[in-house]
């Protein structure tokens, strides 16, 4: 029997907190979200690493070593446990295939960045990846490539193409 899919987020408590909503909207127009859904997806996954974290305070020191260096290997600038605690929702985002596609000028805007990688144009190695809110490690991080193939042409272009000669022919024809 399938396991039963839950929720990777949960709602705000207070729905209409106006801060709230200004943050969230100047933080979905600046890494091109969809919804705010994508946020709270962030903000619980931040939290996750904070309790973890929290967990990994009285734990030997080869433990707190070993998460380290997996938030180090996953990108975030993390030295101490104390910093895992200070890692925000922004620090997420920042960390977003779409967001690094952008910082790397491979797409002029966010929101194209987040249309290259649903037409699946961009690829991690030879792995072609469609998932806007894919984490990108460090290590990943140089193999990201756009894959812009021309298509076959169809006959709009041809038609297109036609005219052009026909015109320049008229042209020539007229000098």
């Amino acid at each position: 029997m399938p396991k039963r899919k839950r929720k990777k987020y949960s709602r705000p408590r207070k729905l209409y907190d106006k801060i709230r909503i200004e943050d969230e909207n100047s933080l979905k127009s600046k890494y091109g979200l969809k919804s705010k859904r994508e946020i709270w997806k962030a903000e619980t996954a931040i939290v996750k690493i904070r309790r973890l974290a929290k967990k990994l305070i009285t734990s030997s020191e080869e433990q707190k070593k070993n998460f380290i260096e997996k938030l180090k290997k996953n990108g975030f600038n993390v030295n101490s446990i104390a910093d895992s605690l200070a890692l925000s929702k922004e620090d997420w985002l920042k960390r977003r295939l779409q967001t690094i596609l952008f910082k790397k000028n491979l797409a002029n805007t966010s929101n194209q960045a987040r249309q290259l990688i649903t037409h699946k144009h961009v690829s991690i190695g030879s792995r072609i990846v469609n998932i806007p809110s894919y984490q990108v490690s460090l290590d990943e991080e140089p193999l990201i490539k756009l894959n812009l193939t021309l298509k076959t042409p169809d006959k709009k272009t041809d038609t297109v193409k036609e005219i052009l000669e026909e015109d320049s022919i008229n042209l020539e024809e007229k000098m």
